[in-house]
């Protein structure tokens, strides 16, 4: 009874509107870590073929969407070919989906790892970006870093990612944490841990809610769960304000990261 409804999710899809990548075609991993620039793709052995058949339709779909999206080539998501992806090999109980900073392993699980793939390539991007952005840092992310440091690497790029810092992260003023930290400082208070109130939490809902609310793009398996969830009531994820606002510096932040990376191919 357990393994039907393990399994069934998958069997069940999830919703997306978005254009058609594949024809109809079906994909394989291999062609998911060709086309988005991963360095390594490893499926677990509990996968079976028709599990590894319907998950690599849902990755490469959600994936082919993200790069659409943030409007970068496919490799962009492969971070230079530095990041590793691994799907249904095992984890921690209970996560849906984890980043591996060690590793350097963006890592879904098989049962549950649909909707989550944009808030945990978001933990990528952040790792990836911190030694790009900051001089020396002293944390692994760069949303971390980037509030315990000024010192960051001159570069127009630099400067908007450091614009979307500061909008998530602090008051308009930048003086101070702002309502979204205090709101996922107080959630943490009540679950007697640190956790939403991490930079890199917050700038990771804040990414995937900006995902989750595109206008021409829906896609369930990349980013679900948030709109209207209790979450979101609380706080925890943006109000639709404070991501609007995010959401057009992020945006342009990718936009001009494609374009210049879409010139160089040209």
């Amino acid at each position: 009874m357990n393994q039907i409804t393990k399994r069934s999710r998958l069997h069940q899809g999830y919703g997306r509107n978005g254009p058609d990548y594949r024809f109809g075609d079906q994909v394989d991993f291999s062609e998911i870590k060709l086309t988005f620039g991963f360095k390594t793709m490893t499926i677990g052995s509990w996968v079976t073929p028709e599990e590894s058949r319907l998950s690599a339709n849902l990755i490469y779909d959600s994936l082919a969407d993200l790069a659409q999206i943030l409007g970068v080539p496919p490799t962009v998501i492969g971070l230079r070919g530095t990041l590793n992806f691994a799907f249904g090999t095992g984890g921690r109980p209970g996560v849906q989906a984890h980043y591996a900073p060690t590793a350097r392993t963006l890592a879904l699980a098989k049962n549950a790892g649909g909707g989550a793939l944009a808030h945990e390539w978001w933990h990528a991007f952040d790792h990836y970006i911190c030694q790009h952005l900051i001089k020396q840092p002293t944390q692994a992310f760069a949303s971390s870093a980037w509030l315990l440091s000024t010192n960051t690497i001159a570069h127009p790029l630099n400067n908007i990612l450091s614009d979307f810092y500061a909008a998530v992260l602090l008051t308009e003023n930048k003086a101070q944490p702002n309502e979204y930290f205090h709101v996922a400082k107080l959630a943490d208070k009540a679950n007697k841990q640190v956790y939403y109130a991490l930079p890199e939490e917050l700038t990771a809902r804040m990414f995937e809610a900006v995902i989750a609310y595109h206008d021409d793009i829906e896609n369930l398996f990349l980013a679900g769960g948030i709109k209207g969830s209790e979450q979101e009531k609380l706080g925890i994820y943006p109000l639709q304000r404070h991501r609007t606002h995010c959401a057009k510096i992020i945006h342009r932040y990718f936009s001009e990261l494609g374009t210049i990376l879409y010139q160089k191919q040209s």
